[in-house]
């Protein structure tokens, strides 16, 4: 009982000690171009798995299913993430360089988290482009050389640092920072929340936006639905692990095939 209650102080303790996280859902409205391009191919996937299960079964499917479903998730994000050839420009891309023009000019810094390195390395493109100074680092960068980004963005090397979700989810102190940015929803929200604690946490002394980006009438809005209705999610559930819940290849399927249901944005 003693540890318990020392436990909870100790968390009581670090709430007031770390200043207040306001979170914010962007939508984007994809142009008539990409909406054609998303149905298209949303509805060739549909009647393509329709077709095989009625064969195999409807849990024969399940990694076509998943690959499917991440297909869709990377053409919510920009075209050319999945057709390199596209020509479509991003709505998102669109609004996260606006965001940033206005974060820039209000004097405020952010990190960018997107759980897709192809995705990240468009927004590189485009930052370089604009001549806008940026760290980074993924999973592939060396620990050594991650320290020393780290450093160097809260000495203020730069005003914004893009990180590939998985490898800054822990073990980094970014607090410089007071504005974190997710490009796209990740299945498993506690991900996410240790993302925005690299800047939400102690040495924190500005309150914290976290901003997410989602695409309307994707898959994207299905992900936060799964947020709101089943926040213990965790990875391995998609893939059948020993975990009490387990999507079907069903419940995936509608994933893709639901109606459009409207997320509202958090104020």
């Amino acid at each position: 009982v003693v540890a318990v209650s020392l436990k909870k102080k100790k968390k009581e303790n670090v709430a007031r000690e770390v200043p207040e996280r306001i979170e914010k859902t962007l939508k984007v409205e994809l142009s008539d171009e990409e909406r054609a391009l998303y149905d298209s191919a949303r509805d060739i996937m549909l009647r393509s798995f329709q077709s095989k299960n009625k064969q195999r079964g409807t849990e024969g499917g399940r990694i076509e299913v998943l690959a499917g479903l991440t297909k869709l998730r990377l053409l919510a994000c920009h075209p050319k993430l999945f057709d390199p050839k596209s020509t479509v420009a991003s709505s998102k891309l669109k609004t996260l360089l606006r965001l940033i023009r206005d974060l820039r000019e209000n004097g405020h810094r952010a990190l960018i988290f997107s759980q897709f390195v192809s995705h990240l390395t468009l927004v590189r493109e485009a930052l370089d482009h604009k001549n806008i100074a940026y760290l980074y680092f993924d999973g592939s960068v060396s620990a050594p050389k991650r320290r020393e980004r780290i450093e160097a963005f809260q000495q203020g090397a730069a005003e914004l640092f893009l990180i590939s979700l998985k490898a800054g989810g822990t073990g980094v102190h970014l607090t410089a920072a007071d504005y974190v940015i997710h490009l796209d929803p990740w299945w498993n929200p506690a991900v996410e929340d240790q993302a925005t604690d690299r800047a939400h946490r102690i040495g924190q002394h500005r309150p914290v936006h976290v901003y997410r980006l989602v695409s309307e009438g994707t898959v994207e809005e299905k992900i936060l639905a799964l947020h709101q209705s089943k926040r213990a999610l965790v990875d391995g559930l998609l893939m059948g692990s020993d975990q009490k819940e387990v999507l079907s290849t069903a419940d995936l399927l509608k994933l893709i095939n639901a109606p459009r249901d409207r997320y509202v944005a958090i104020d």
